[in-house]
């Protein structure tokens, strides 16, 4: 009788042993955040909070993306190297435990920015953000009230011209009745536009 033998305990050993390389591999950077989804308005400040473990020096890059652009927004290392782009050289601040802060936000800001943590080893692992801009209200505010005065400039105008033209119409109209009175009657009606 045969005894057929699929696997050597050798081989079985070093199997369970890439395996275990593999699942440490594998699970060797996590990435937490308390809240994916931030909204926040024109001009405000906004932090991309994370939290991530990995055994190793990991490098941390920050994307972000819309649907017409993807850019870089940066990339740096724990207690390391900082390297910010231009475009938000004046607007972000890098932190070492691979969190992000993003000032004087903008409408165009609005999107999905993804935090990429590399190990030395090669392995990596991205964690999403979306982020909503809104408008801000006082703006519209601000549109309204300017409005509402150059409006009520433009009727105080026409209030004005109104009363102008009014005042002319009635001197205008006791110009004509003096030149229409006989002699004596004129002389009366200068007295009686006098009171007036």
């Amino acid at each position: 009788m045969w005894h057929f033998r699929l696997w050597e305990i050798q081989d079985v050993a070093v199997f369970l042993s890439i395996m275990l390389y593999m699942c440490h591999l594998a699970g060797a950077i996590s990435i937490y955040s308390p809240q994916r989804s931030l909204i926040r308005s024109v001009q405000d400040d906004v932090i991309f909070s994370v939290n991530f473990t990995c055994s190793g020096i990991p490098n941390i890059q920050w994307t972000f993306m819309s649907g017409l652009v993807s850019r870089t927004i940066g990339a740096w290392q724990p207690g390391g190297y900082t390297n910010i782009t231009e475009d938000y050289s004046s607007r972000v601040q890098a932190y070492d435990n691979g969190s992000m802060g993003l000032s004087d936000l903008r409408l165009q800001d609005g999107g999905f920015y993804v935090v990429t943590i590399t190990e030395s080893t090669g392995s990596s692992k991205d964690f999403g953000f979306v982020l909503k801009v809104n408008e801000v209200l006082y703006e519209d505010l601000q549109y309204l009230t300017v409005s509402f005065l150059a409006l009520a400039c433009l009727a105080s105008l026409l209030m004005l011209t109104m009363w102008l033209l009014d005042k002319a119409y009635k001197k205008i109209m006791a110009c004509k009745r003096r030149r229409e009175m006989p002699g004596d009657a004129r002389k009366a009606g200068l007295q009686l536009g006098n009171v007036l």
